[in-house]
């Protein structure tokens, strides 16, 4: 038997390594939060959050609620450190904790840009299938959302025809959301018969409902009714403030942290007050307001440095983690786009955020675009090939290869560089390494055009795998029963 040489005290980074705050910083910022909490206290507008926080022990006068800090932690024990999602087909696919990270589109664009034309134009419904279509096909997407807010039904349908076309269009796990608790049981019933019934979707969940308070503070009845449907369904819920630093949040990261964390931390409450154990994914997207133009911005270095923060945070109370990236404030996929996308998903892979939303997003968030969707998969290809790292062992210090290679030598032929070339280099899809002379041959494209080229080759030739047309037709009954509904209202 051999033996190997052991080194004393030896570190190894078997991944890359990145912090934003300091665990003394994270609880200044709790510390902060709490005292928001139960000096400031919240607006409630939900008589039944408001009863259920009352007898946990909150101070209630109206509507204020004051929150004492034994409350949230108590709650704190409860919520559960981990949320699995499954796929369509109950396969366990998305694991939501430590820093594991998962990357899908966003919700809620009232635009999207036309794939033939690249015209910007209302979001409908097909865009919603083209979107899972496409999700459904790239490899370094995770799960699927809208990327609109469709046009071509009844306004306040539109959430329950997204869900319609996404659960036609893909296997992969869905984020969501809903305008109202009518809306939210017509996608929680649709997803349930899907899965063969509710226990069967709440033992392998596929479907993630968010839901926001508005920020600062206050919490609306739509939205607290809407997480505690979730609750009582034992289904995954997202609360998640949207802040705008300098407008409904301080300009400060770390006072936009406080207020975030705060109006998080009420959802969290009511959410292990409805049901002890109910699955919680907390997250507090926010960046600054331009105060050139009064919009928020994605692309901005502080949004990127509020998102790393928020996780780093939340991961320390042990909760699973909401996060941002592959946005753009650019109007189109282009350099500009390229930028913001790159840092956020770099900086989002570093931070280990686990449920990573909004790729696909330009226009400040106003327009959804395939063609953003698909640059991003590449951008995301080459972020996870590098939070890999760099192992570390014998075989790959190749001290034999290069002893056996000598002086003025190449790897070109020798074993070791064909066993592992596959595994240790990444190869594009978009990104062109060819020579100059090569590149012109094909016509000169860049890389708006050869992503344009495979938008639409996957259009044309991907084929989601196909729900079985009974159940189909019970989707569409329970889109009928909703159109009902509203048109009887």
């Amino acid at each position: 038997m051999s033996i190997q040489s052991i080194e004393s005290n030896f570190l190894g980074n078997q991944t890359l390594q990145f912090r934003v705050l300091s665990e003394g910083q994270i609880k200044k910022i709790l510390s902060a939060a709490w005292e928001i909490l139960e000096r400031t206290g919240v607006e409630v507008h939900s008589e039944e959050a408001v009863s259920l926080l009352k007898k946990a022990g909150c101070y209630v006068d109206g509507t204020r609620i004051r929150i004492p800090s034994f409350v949230v932690k108590k709650a704190l024990g409860t919520v559960p450190s981990r949320v699995v999602l499954c796929d369509r087909d109950g396969r366990r696919k998305m694991f939501l904790e430590g820093h594991n990270s998962y990357f899908g589109p966003g919700p809620t664009c009232p635009n999207f840009l036309d794939v033939e034309t690249g015209a910007r134009r209302k979001a409908v419904k097909q865009d919603v299938v083209n979107t899972a279509k496409v999700s459904d096909a790239l490899p370094n997407i995770d799960f699927v959302m809208s990327l609109s807010m469709i046009s071509d039904c009844a306004p306040v349908l539109a959430d329950v025809h997204e869900v319609h076309a996404m659960l036609q269009n893909t296997t992969k796990p869905i984020v969501s959301w809903a305008f109202n608790t009518a809306g939210l049981q017509d996608i929680i019933d649709m997803c349930a018969f899907v899965a063969g019934g509710l226990e069967q979707l709440q033992r392998n969940p596929f479907l993630v409902i968010y839901s926001e308070p508005t920020t600062p503070l206050s919490h609306s009845k739509e939205a607290l009714e809407k997480l505690m449907l979730m609750n009582e369904n034992n289904l995954p819920a997202l609360y998640t403030p949207g802040m705008l630093m300098g407008g409904t949040a301080p300009v400060t990261i770390a006072g936009t942290l406080v207020v975030g964390v705060a109006d998080n931390l009420v959802g969290l409450v009511v959410s292990q007050l409805k049901r002890e154990g109910a699955p919680f994914i907390a997250g507090i997207p926010g960046g600054p307001m331009d105060m050139n133009t009064m919009q928020h911005c994605y692309g901005a270095p502080e949004f990127v440095l509020e998102q790393a923060a928020s996780t780093e945070i939340y991961r320390y109370l042990k909760i699973p983690t909401w996060g941002t990236a592959g946005a753009a404030d650019a109007k189109i996929t282009d350099q500009q786009a390229a930028i913001e996308s790159t840092l956020q998903i770099l900086t989002g892979a570093l931070s280990g955020a686990n449920l990573i939303h909004d790729v696909g997003f330009t226009d400040l968030g106003m327009t959804g675009s395939l063609d953003q969707l698909v640059m991003c998969d590449e951008i995301i290809g080459m972020v996870r090939r590098m939070m890999v790292g760099v192992e570390v062992n014998k075989e790959t210090l190749a001290v034999d290869v290069l002893d056996q290679v000598g002086p003025g030598g190449q790897f070109l032929g020798v074993a070791h560089t064909f066993q592992h070339f596959r595994e240790r280099v990444w190869y594009p899809t978009l990104v062109d390494r060819r020579s100059h002379s090569d590149w012109e041959r094909d016509g000169k494209k860049t890389m708006g055009e050869r992503v344009r080229e495979k938008v639409k080759n996957i259009l044309n030739t991907h084929s989601p795998q196909l729900l079985p047309k009974k159940t189909i037709e019970g989707l569409n009954d329970i889109v009928e029963r909703a159109e009902a509904r509203v048109q009887g209202s």
